[in-house]
């Protein structure tokens, strides 16, 4: 039997930092009222002449040189944005070609900030299937060119990045990526929206707020369910980085208790579908997860979507 796994990650942040200092002198906020609210302290922007598939195309060729593997070594390239300025081509292709590839099979997934969970399943499905061998499985966003900065309750939230994971085939006894769980709450999409022109992010804070320490520890408890693993035995909890005030409790109800927390948020801001690959890679990084560890990988916000997995760290 065929399983997948994660051979490497990888992520890029630009370079610039705006801190919360910074914000205060160009809308009505504080360092103390950002920190209090959302938990975020600093946060990346990428420049003008930095696209999210250069963000994303830096983040692959890490994951990459992390895995020793070359282009030339995958077939297939997934992207979870829901902010390149583009319709085609697409994220993926702009990745292939910046990184030189061949012929792989190349495409975007737009589920905002769920996206890279949603993506990475679909790989999973596809290696699984036989319709791949390898993947590079991108998160990457570019939530400064949505942002409205006169916005207080939204500008203090984003920040910009990339991260990526390298999925390969392996024996299905030595899977390392569990069962997704996923869905969505249509009725309620208008909570999280990127719309108009041009478009610009708003939310419902509090209904997200409600809806995400109310309804989803339960949901990420059915994740672990599904992989047969008890939140007591996870190493790390990676949610998506939307605010400290929601991870906090979130991973609170799930159990995990001996779990590390990713709080990426803090340093990197709600990168959207960057988040989780980004928080993931700098916790194996920095080695607060040993390698073969479970952790639960949970993605939740925009169209009120959400997609997990307990993955195996590499």
């Amino acid at each position: 039997m065929t399983g997948t796994r994660i051979a490497a990650l990888g992520y890029h942040r630009p370079a610039r930092v705006l801190t919360n200092d910074d914000l205060a002198r160009i809308v009505d906020t504080s360092d103390e009222w950002i920190t209090s609210r959302v938990g975020i302290r600093t946060r990346h922007i990428a420049g003008p002449d930095e696209p999210v598939d250069e963000l994303a195309a830096h983040a692959a060729g890490k994951a990459l040189a992390t895995a020793g593997l070359t282009p030339g070594d995958i077939d297939l390239v997934l992207v979870a944005t829901s902010t390149a300025t583009d319709r085609s081509p697409n994220t993926a292709a702009r990745v292939a070609a910046r990184l030189g590839m061949a012929s792989p099979a190349v495409m975007d997934l737009n589920v905002v900030c769920a996206g890279f969970t949603h993506a990475l399943a679909t790989a999973d499905h596809a290696i699984r299937a036989g319709s791949a061998v390898r993947a590079l499985v991108i998160g990457a966003d570019k939530m400064s060119a949505v942002t409205d900065w006169t916005d207080r309750t939204t500008c203090v939230l984003v920040g910009d990045g990339a991260g990526a994971a390298v999925v390969e085939v392996c024996d299905e006894r030595e899977a390392g990526i569990g069962p997704v769980l996923w869905g969505s709450v249509p009725e309620m999409g208008h909570a999280v929206r990127i719309e108009g022109t041009p478009p610009r992010f708003a939310q419902e804070g509090q209904s997200v707020y409600r809806w995400a320490t109310t309804r989803l520890p339960a949901i990420a408890r059915g994740v672990c369910e599904r992989a047969s693993v008890a939140p007591e035995e996870l190493a790390a909890v990676v949610l998506h980085q939307a605010n400290l005030r929601i991870i906090e409790p979130v991973a609170e109800r799930i159990g995990a208790v001996n779990a590390v927390v990713a709080r990426d948020v803090v340093e990197s801001g709600n990168t959207s579908a960057a988040s989780i690959p980004m928080a993931l890679s700098r916790l194996v990084e920095r080695g607060d997860v040993p390698s073969g560890a479970p952790a639960l990988l949970f993605g939740f916000g925009g169209n009120l979507s959400y997609a997990g997995q307990v993955v195996r760290c590499p």
